[in-house]
Parts: C-alpha cells; sequence; structure tokens
C-alpha cells in the first residue's frame, strides 16, 4: 500500500496545471453628448437694426448692403463653434439623412443633447438634395447681389470668399489654421495686399458649414470678417481644374456601375482579356479593332459575351411576340381555332436607354397595319376652270 501511495503522489507531481483562462474585460465607450453652447436665455428675439428705409421680408434685413453698412457687418458674432467641445450625439443621430444645427454652427445652441439636428462636422457621406444645403434651407436660382445667404441650386460651389483678414507676413498660416477646423481643404489663395482668401474644401457640405461658422469671427486679430460665396474664378487653369475634377466624379460613378470584369478589362488589369478582345473586336478583319463604345456595349449582339448577359430572356420573348404577331395577322386576330391569340407575357426588362424595351417595339412595328392609300380625284377634261360659267352672255350659267 505504501508503494502504490508513493506512485500516485509522483504521478500527480509530474502533470502541468493548465492556465487558468485570462479574464477579458470589454470596454464599452459611449458616445458623447453635445455640449450646450450657450444658456436659454441668451438666446432673445430681436428685430433686425434698422439700416435703411425699405425692409426686405424676404432675407430678413432692411435694404442698404452689408458691405457698406457699418452697423450690421461689422458687429462681431455672438459665438463661436468650437468643434473638440461642442461636438457629440444628439436627437437628430437617431434619423439618417438629418440636417445640421445652423445654431450648432455660429457657437449659440442651447439644446445640447436635445437637439433635433446635427452637432458635428458634415463628413463625404452627408450627401442633400441640390435643392436644399446642409442646414435644410432651400436654396434659390441665383445668387444674392452680395454673394450672401444660402447660395444657388444651378452651381456646386466649395468656395468661400473671406474679406477684411488682417494683413500680417504670416496670414496664409493663419487662414488655413483657422478654415481647417471646418473640414478638408482642398486649396486656398490669399491675397495679403488687399487682405482676402479663397478657401475651397473637398466636400460642398463643409463649405456651407464654414461659411456659417466663420461669418462675423476674428482669426487671430480683433477683426470681423465678411465670408461670402466666392464667384466662379475667371481663370483658365481654374476652370479645366474643376472641369477635371467633375470628369473624375463621372469616371467613379461609371465604374462603380460597370461590372469588375468591365473595369479590369479597361483599365488593363487582366491579360487575358485583353488578348481575347482582340480577337473578338477584329471582326475577322486583320488589324482592326473595335473602339470602347463598340466592344463594351450591351445588348443581345454586343461583341463581349459579359455585355450579352441579362439579354436572353428578352430575345425569347421578342421571338415569341413575332411568332404572335404573324399569327394574328395570317388569321385575322385570331388563332388557328378561332379564338384569341393569347398574348406573351410582358417584358421585365427595359432598355437603359430608352422607354421601350427591344421586345415592345418589334411587337409594334410588326403590328403596324398598312393604311390603304387614299383614292386619287379623277381628273376631268377640260381644264381646271371646265366648272366655272364663261364670261359669254348667251351662256345660261
Amino acid at each position: 500500500m505504501a508503494e502504490e501511495d508513493a506512485q500516485a503522489l509522483v504521478a500527480q507531481s509530474t502533470e502541468v496545471a493548465a492556465p487558468a483562462p485570462k479574464k477579458m474585460k470589454k470596454v464599452v465607450r459611449k458616445k458623447r453628448p453635445a455640449r450646450a453652447q450657450v444658456d436659454p436665455d441668451f438666446i432673445t428675439s430681436e428685430p433686425p437694426p434698422q439700416t435703411g428705409t425699405i425692409f426686405n421680408i424676404w432675407y430678413n434685413k432692411w435694404s442698404g448692403g452689408d458691405r457698406e453698412d457699418k452697423y450690421l457687418s461689422k458687429t462681431p458674432a455672438k459665438g463661436r463653434c468650437n468643434i473638440a467641445r461642442d461636438s457629440g450625439y444628439t436627437q437628430a443621430d437617431k434619423h439618417p439623412g438629418a440636417h445640421f444645427c445652423l445654431f450648432f454652427a455660429r457657437g449659440i445652441c442651447p439644446k445640447g443633447q436635445d437637439c433635433e439636428y446635427l452637432h458635428r462636422l458634415p463628413g463625404v457621406h452627408d450627401l442633400y438634395s441640390p435643392n436644399v444645403d446642409c442646414f435644410g434651407r432651400d436654396k434659390f436660382s441665383d445668387y444674392r447681389d452680395d454673394m450672401g445667404g444660402v447660395g444657388s441650386f444651378l452651381r456646386s460651389n466649395r468656395t468661400i470668399y473671406i474679406g477684411r483678414i488682417n494683413s500680417s507676413d504670416d496670414i496664409e498660416e493663419v487662414v488655413a489654421r483657422h478654415a481647417a477646423e471646418f473640414g478638408q481643404i482642398e486649396r486656398i489663395r490669399v491675397l495679403n495686399s488687399r487682405g482676402v482668401g479663397f478657401v475651397t474644401y473637398v466636400n460642398e457640405a463643409n463649405a456651407q458649414f464654414a461659411k456659417e461658422a466663420l461669418a462675423h469671427q476674428a482669426f487671430d486679430h480683433n477683426e470681423v470678417l465678411n465670408v461670402r460665396w466666392a464667384t466662379a474664378d475667371p481663370n483658365p487653369m481654374a476652370q479645366a481644374r474643376e472641369a477635371r475634377r467633375t470628369e473624375e466624379q463621372a469616371a467613379d460613378a461609371i465604374r462603380r456601375a460597370l461590372p469588375a470584369e468591365f473595369v479590369a478589362e479597361l483599365e488593363g488589369r487582366d491579360p487575358e482579356a485583353r488578348k481575347r478582345r482582340k480577337i473578338e473586336s477584329s471582326y475577322g478583319l486583320e488589324g482592326y479593332e473595335a473602339p470602347d463604345d463598340i466592344h463594351f456595349a450591351r445588348g443581345a449582339q454586343a461583341v463581349n459575351p459579359i455585355g450579352r448577359r441579362g439579354f436572353e430572356l428578352e430575345d425569347e420573348q421578342q421571338r415569341l411576340m413575332l411568332e404572335m404577331a404573324n399569327d394574328q395577322q395570317q388569321n385575322g386576330g385570331y388563332g388557328g381555332d378561332g379564338s384569341m391569340a393569347a398574348l406573351p407575357a410582358p417584358p421585365t426588362r427595359q432598355e437603359e436607354d430608352g422607354i421601350f424595351s427591344n421586345s415592345t417595339l418589334a411587337a409594334l412595328q410588326s403590328a403596324k397595319a398598312t393604311a390603304a392609300p387614299k383614292a386619287k380625284p379623277k381628273a376631268v377634261a377640260g381644264g381646271p376652270l371646265v366648272a366655272y360659267g364663261s364670261d359669254d352672255d348667251d351662256d345660261d350659267e
């Protein structure tokens, strides 16, 4: 018995205990609620100061212009938006497609997390209708005379004009530092001698947000900025750059719409497809290669097999409709047994570049009835004046 106990003790001592599983504590970061920027009593409804003789009900201001009005245009803003401190979730985060808070952009929103609008910066995924801006305000067909207000829906403007900047040696760095708080910047141009700058944002919504956030603000000095929409740049290089950007956006949209095989073949990333294209697009002619708009066309008669996908069912429906149309013409609109010929099933797919599908157009052409030619009036012998009486007195008629 003593020997067996000793062997058992030796066996137990040689076993290695499995390490105890470590407890992982899952850290859940809660979203920070939006901060109330001002006290609710701070917001008071006051009529605009009278700076003219005529009150414009559309713009809620007195006539006289903002540029020469030293009482209205040079009044400092009541608040300033601090993105790092004031951003957070609100009630609008529960509703996709919500607009941004205009008072938050101006730094005077008293509601905080109870606000029904977004309290953050616009991003690339915040897309709205061209008829409204990121704050939900309706645009007009043309800009105001002073290039202020909401803007125009006829032009996608991403550039804002900033005037009354205090001229200094580091004016470009000052403008870039303050303007970058409200979105990614594509280009900055500063005229130091005139104290103005042009800031172009990557996203149009960021330009709309920055225009309201920088209005009547100050950079590093006590100036009161004049922020407006920038007019179209007459520089040919700027126009070419904007046209190239538009083309790149259109090409990117087309790239996402086309099949992956088409994109790989267009960009030359598929060598086998390149060899196949040389054979398919030659049409048996040595040295000939069909252009892209022909080779990559989509339809039942497409050269590329990928372009014929989805059109097989339409070809079958077109054949059935043609057969039915021929039977109706031969039997007077009835089948061989005297009953009405069954109509084919309606097409399930329409052409992308037209209203009617190919099968519908073929049926309309086959069912077109040939109208009988009208009978020509018989010519009366004697000339065209035979029906009229003569100028002879003996003529009874």
